[in-house]
């Protein structure tokens, strides 16, 4: 098969487009010269697109309705059970929807993506069926997930199953909610400025963002690669703890993975807080939208986990709110190139491509109107600081992110832990047909004033359930150095078994 070749008149616009001035017989010169470059193209398409094989078989699923769909979560059931032994054996898993299951539709959220069928399973979908675990379909995320709500998903708003008309929180909105009603064992979420952790904080259930390139990211849509995060949502510490034992560890495509380190993290379970250093992080309070309710019940967790035995006190680190800053130049900047103007998959990184979905998610171009409020304004941003500034705060907010990185790690080398709340408020109401601009996209980003600065720095953080307020869940945040999931699963684990956190 033969590639496309441009014509003489193509080839004096592509010059015009790159700033350059060509003339139809220069430009005939230029494409003279170019058909042996277009034959080495020829020579890779007509080679096989080399995929990971696909172990299990599978049937497209379908989208519930009604009752079967009481929350909205569901974007697709389907059903893929893995082997008959293994850690997961009688397990069910919930994927979100930007995570690829081979012949199952992925939307991500997006009517622009609408018809996309992966033609491979994610890594971890592999690993999780390895391990026996079956995978009853796709959950509802948001619109290429950029909510911290739970309104901007296509198929439609997510409900919080404590309280109809609430939000699920997002952008792995209906994982979490799927795990909080009780329709799934376990769920997977991803996490690029608290998305594992927000959902699970409204939910009343427990989340972890592992550190950056702990868990291999292949076959799951990209925003940013240097802030992509996936990881497990489950309503136990064991569950969590469990299921990233399956999740962890290098599989050879991904290059976010340096070096991770992976540890057997349920034999952190049940050994206790005594003697565990955890530093209540004073500028975690601060933001002005934190609720007296949520500070409070956040404040008796962290009593609480004193009273059983660790070394609880203040600490002030102000390059947390410097790494919320920075947190913005890299992700808005960084979508813009990688997710929309790379069509979801981007360049420069020796990685498995998904040639579908990036031919799939190119047609965005021509269904722009139909992207959602939230994306349409990060990618105004975006656009703004890659023409104006041509990037330069992205590459200086990742240099200061370098530093800042420096001056959590030494905070660790006192503290085991960090603690504070995983969002300054409960759930909230999900904004109503006719909403204005300003509170769709006020409801989608209130709450990750708390959450983002983890994704730039790495540090795992995990989200536990800590108290109600108003009759609505709590979290309380932990977040440890690089690669020890298993102290926060170590503190998590004692914290949960003290007592109900419904009465704290």
């Amino acid at each position: 098969m033969s590639i496309t070749r441009p014509t003489v008149s193509d080839v004096a616009k592509l010059a015009s487009g790159l700033g350059m001035t060509m003339s139809l017989e220069q430009a005939a010169e230029y494409r003279a010269l170019m058909d042996g470059m277009f034959d080495a193209y020829d020579i890779v398409d007509g080679h096989p697109n080399p995929l990971p094989d696909v172990k299990y078989p599978r049937k497209p699923g379908y989208r519930p309705q009604g009752e079967e769909n009481k929350y909205g979560a569901w974007a697709i059931k389907s059903e893929v059970k893995g082997a008959r032994e293994g850690k997961l054996a009688g397990r069910t898993v919930v994927l979100k929807d930007n995570v690829a299951l081979a012949g199952v539709p992925m939307m991500n959220g997006s009517s622009t993506l609408e018809g996309f069928i992966p033609a491979a399973d994610a890594t971890i979908v592999t690993r999780m069926l390895d391990a026996g675990a079956t995978v009853v379909g796709k959950a509802v995320c948001e619109h290429f997930c950029l909510s911290g709500g739970s309104h901007t998903s296509d198929p439609g708003p997510v409900h919080n199953p404590w309280r109809m008309g609430y939000s699920a929180g997002g952008s792995s909105s209906g994982s979490s909610a799927l795990v909080a009603a009780g329709e799934v064992d376990m769920a997977i979420g991803g996490d690029q400025g608290g998305s594992i952790r927000i959902p699970s904080s409204y939910c009343g259930i427990y989340g972890m963002k592992p550190t950056h390139g702990l868990v291999p990211y292949t076959g799951v849509m990209p925003i940013e690669a240097t802030i992509d995060h996936t990881g497990p949502i489950t309503a136990s510490v064991a569950d969590n703890a469990l299921l990233l034992e399956v999740l962890a560890g290098a599989d050879g495509l991904d290059p976010r993975q340096y070096a991770p380190r992976v540890s057997p993290y349920t034999q952190a379970l049940g050994r206790g807080v005594k003697g565990l250093r955890i530093g209540i992080l004073k500028e975690g309070f601060s933001f002005p939208n934190i609720q007296d309710g949520v500070a409070q019940k956040v404040r008796a967790g962290a009593d609480r986990l004193a009273g059983l035995g660790a070394d609880v006190s203040e600490v002030s680190l102000p390059e947390f709110l410097t790494a919320l800053a920075a947190w913005n130049p890299i992700t808005l900047e960084g979508l813009t190139v990688q997710m929309m103007h790379g069509n979801g998959m981007g360049f420069n990184w020796k990685g498995l491509y998904d040639v579908g979905l990036l031919d799939a998610h190119s047609a965005w171009r021509q269904k722009a109107d139909d992207l959602s409020e939230t994306l349409k304004l990060c990618m105004l941003v975006g656009q703004w600081g890659l023409s104006h500034y041509h990037g330069r705060y992205y590459a200086k907010s990742r240099n200061i992110v370098l530093a800042l990185k420096r001056a959590f790690d030494a905070v660790f080398g006192t503290y085991d832990l960090l603690l504070m709340p995983t969002v300054p408020c409960v759930s909230t109401p999900l904004p109503g047909k006719g909403a204005t601009l300003e509170e769709i996209v006020a409801r989608a980003f209130e709450m990750t004033t708390t959450t983002a600065a983890f994704d730039v720095t790495g540090h795992p953080a995990m989200t536990i359930p800590c108290g109600l307020s108003d009759g609505l869940p709590v979290g309380l945040m932990l977040i440890g150095k690089d690669y020890d999931e298993a102290t926060i699963y170590r503190a998590a684990s004692t914290f949960e078994a003290d007592c109900d956190w419904r009465s704290i």
